[in-house]
């Protein structure tokens, strides 16, 4: 017997008539905020994501050679193929360009709840603009988006890249950039910092700053800013004057959350550091207590990837949302997830009822009424058996009796009441009593 791939899944028609409900009220609220639907390859050149992550990513993907010995791999997330997209085709467009993406990802990991090596990612990018307005509101919509699929419990955390930085540095003593990337300071020393940071390893934080030589006080003092959760916290200590501006603006996005709706579940989180190098100012990150230690369901913030890939430099931000823990999550809060079930189900009693039934099955369908029809010449028991199995509200019996008075049988399958009706009859009787 052949298996299907590790790390990935079937879906049975509940399953997806699930997912799809999701999907369709994600896509409403991001189309509500005025973002357009965009869709890229599922396969990109190897250099795509590799110049966005570096070459140690390489062991994360589903990378391969084709026929003409390009070194190509599979998408293992959807932010890189839409800057791609947007670089290549989409600069002279008007801005702000709202656009947002739904699809499956692949990544060689290993295989846990939540995890998965084929997963499947909403997301957007809000590209040409900066402003406190905007970054609120995309933030607004990242947390409407989880909170209108039916989630009850989400928290919203918002921290700052740049304010985060300066503290590094000063923990360090460092009045100016060092010269080298992997000197205490330099981009590689800082992109391992915040990786440790990203994932709350405080002891591993605290043995790299020991290991620069920063002293056990700076350590402390910066441990304890990881921990603030409020602005009057943060605006004690005191930032650069280049950085105050910043401070402002992350206040003022703050205040215009309560005005997009977003009035609790969040709160100020400088400990939030996504561990890539190419995000700077605001990011943030939306949890699922539920879901226990992997909790995440979005993240994003600010980031430069247009300049790395050969556009004109130009303000970008977005977020992704893993949609399969969202589903994951809504299932373990219980959500009663809608059911779309066949309405009208019909049954030729003899073959020469056939085609007058595939009629009527017809008519039904193009009036949007939901309608099976029996395929196998089943009897009437066995067909009703099957109408109930599948949840029809109504059965339509057409036997030679019914045909020769251009009438058919309509049942209700939860009473049993039945009634002669018209051919002609059916679609307005139905349209009144479903």
């Amino acid at each position: 017997m052949l298996n299907l791939p590790r790390g990935t899944r079937d879906f049975t028609p509940e399953e997806m008539e699930k997912r799809r409900h999701v999907q369709k009220t994600m896509t409403s609220t991001f189309k509500s905020f005025g973002y357009e639907e965009i869709q890229t390859p599922t396969f990109e050149n190897l250099e795509l994501f590799t110049a966005k992550s570096g070459v140690t990513i390489i062991n994360e993907l589903y990378s391969f050679k084709d026929k003409g010995n390009r070194e190509l791999a599979l998408r293992p997330e959807l932010t890189a193929p839409a800057i791609r997209f947007y670089v290549e085709k989409l600069q002279m467009e008007p801005k702000p360009l709202k656009l947002f993406y739904f699809g499956n990802c692949f990544r060689y990991d290993r295989p846990q709840k939540g995890r998965y090596r084929e997963f499947w990612q909403f997301g957007c990018e809000l590209i040409g603009t900066s402003t406190s307005e905007a970054l609120a509101e995309l933030i607004a919509l990242a947390y409407h988006s989880l909170k209108k699929t039916g989630l009850l419990n989400i928290k919203l955390h918002i921290g700052h890249l740049s304010l985060l930085d300066q503290k590094v540095d000063e923990t360090l003593g460092l009045k100016k950039p060092p010269l080298s990337e992997f000197h205490p300071g330099g981009q590689v020393w800082k992109n391992e910092m915040f990786r440790l940071i990203d994932k709350e390893d405080l002891g591993g934080v605290i043995n790299k700053f020991k290991a620069a030589g920063a002293t056990e006080e700076r350590i402390t003092m910066f441990t304890d800013v990881l921990n603030y959760s409020s602005l009057d916290e943060l605006k004690k200590i005191g930032f650069k004057q280049e950085l105050e501006q910043e401070l402002e603006r992350f206040e003022k996005i703050i205040m215009l959350l309560s005005e997009f709706g977003v009035v609790k579940d969040n709160s100020i989180k400088m400990g939030i550091a996504r561990g890539l190098d190419y995000y700077k100012g605001i990011v943030f990150e939306i949890d699922a207590p539920v879901l226990g230690s992997e909790k995440q369901l979005c993240g994003g913030g600010e980031y430069n990837l247009v300049k790395l890939f050969g556009g004109k430099d130009t303000p970008t931000a977005g977020f992704a949302i893993g949609f399969d823990r969202t589903l994951l999550a809504l299932e373990i809060e219980k959500y009663e997830f809608p059911v779309t079930k066949i309405q009208v189900y019909i049954i030729p009693v003899k073959e020469e009822t056939i085609k007058e039934s595939i009629k009527i099955a017809q008519n039904l369908r193009k009036v949007g009424i939901l309608t099976d029809i029996d395929l196998l010449r089943r009897g009437i028991g066995k067909s009703l058996k099957y109408a109930n199995a599948k949840s029809a509200k109504y059965a339509i019996i057409l036997g030679p009796d019914e045909l020769e008075k251009d009438s058919v049988t309509l049942r209700n399958m939860k009473t049993g009441d039945q009634e002669l009706l018209k051919i002609k009859d059916i679609i307005s009787r139905l349209k009144k009593i479903l």
